[in-house]
């Protein structure tokens, strides 16, 4: 057990250097590091082994889940959501423990949830630690593109003391292991699940607008899977592969200056919500929260209610496609 420690040391220090890119990283065949977890022929792995469709129609959604377990590594996929009138679906790429530990899960998650013919996708993203689900961590963002045209690379970097969210390798949001978050910082063995389901009761403007199937079947594309961390064994928590797992790792420099740039630019232009700055939901910003000035103000001139404690302005300027803007980001 004490080389098993010495060696998630090691691992968490060659991760926190972190790597915004997937390249040269193994990508697997779906046989190698999944399994099917539901949605019988809903779930079809195309001719390369690499790729797969899952599907929702009336009948049910599906989804898949990684063979391993993983205490840290990097996690990630191409993915192309579904088009048109998607209002009340639900995409899912995260990580979860859920099912080992009912009280006290841990969950990293990407949720791609969408929308009316005309109105874009958005994309949430949450953190849960030691089943702390009363306090919500979301955060909510457009996109400088439209997801479901093509695929894009969609990634979760979790390490010892730091976790961040890449949409393309452009880092949208970090949360760094503080004191003051304790146990809420996710830190058991995870698994890691892709699935396409029915949101219809919250998922769009609070389920006003629910999954109509008269435009089913809704697919969801996933592609260069991407499993790079630490395995462990599922029932004595005891490494597999850590060794080997840490001493194949490509290392380049964290996130450089130019990548945090990006990030700023990406939430001071994209971002719709985050619990830090919800002063309806919390009187006081939860204790790790870093709050930003010019994330704050993006969010009043967006939301002032909410934000601000303001009088909600009519009209929408903030939301806008923006794909002329992707070189600013």
């Amino acid at each position: 057990m004490e080389g098993f420690h010495l060696a998630l040391l090691l691992l968490s220090s060659l991760v926190v250097l972190a790597f915004g890119s997937s390249q040269n990283l193994p990508i697997l065949s779906f046989d190698e590091g999944y399994t099917h977890l539901f949605g019988d022929n809903n779930l079809m792995i195309l001719r390369d082994g690499k790729s797969v469709h899952l599907t929702l129609d009336e009948r049910t959604g599906a989804g898949f889940v990684s063979q391993d377990l993983y205490l840290h590594g990097y996690f990630s996929a191409s993915i192309k959501l579904p088009s048109d009138y998607t209002a009340g679906v639900v995409v899912a790429f995260y990580m979860s423990n859920g099912d080992m530990y009912e009280k006290n899960h841990d969950e990293l998650d990407f949720e791609f949830l969408g929308n009316i013919r005309g109105k874009d996708w958005r994309i949430q993203t949450n953190i849960y630690g030691n089943g702390s689900t009363n306090v919500g961590r979301e955060e909510r963002y457009g996109l400088w593109f439209d997801p479901s045209e093509d695929y894009h690379q969609y990634s979760i970097l979790w390490t010892q003391s730091q976790i961040i969210f890449y949409v393309d390798d452009v880092p949208i949001r970090e949360i760094q292991r503080t004191e003051a978050m304790s146990g809420d910082f996710p830190s058991k063995p995870m698994s890691l699940y892709a699935t396409i389901w029915d949101g219809s009761d919250w998922a769009t403007n609070g389920g006003k607008y629910r999954v109509n199937y008269k435009y089913a079947p809704y697919i969801a594309k996933f592609s260069n899977l991407v499993l790079h961390g630490c395995t462990v064994d599922p029932i004595e928590h005891t490494s597999k592969k850590c060794d080997s797992a840490a001493s194949s790792f490509k290392i380049p420099n964290g996130i450089t200056l130019q990548q945090r740039t990006k990030m700023m630019n990406f939430r001071n232009k994209y971002m719709t919500y985050s619990y830090c700055y919800d002063r309806v939901r919390y009187q006081r910003p939860p204790p790790e929260c870093v709050l930003d000035t010019q994330e704050a103000k993006h969010l009043r001139a967006f939301d002032p209610v909410t934000f601000g404690g303001g009088r909600r302005h009519r009209g929408n300027r903030h939301h806008h496609r923006a794909s002329h803007e992707a070189s600013s980001i």
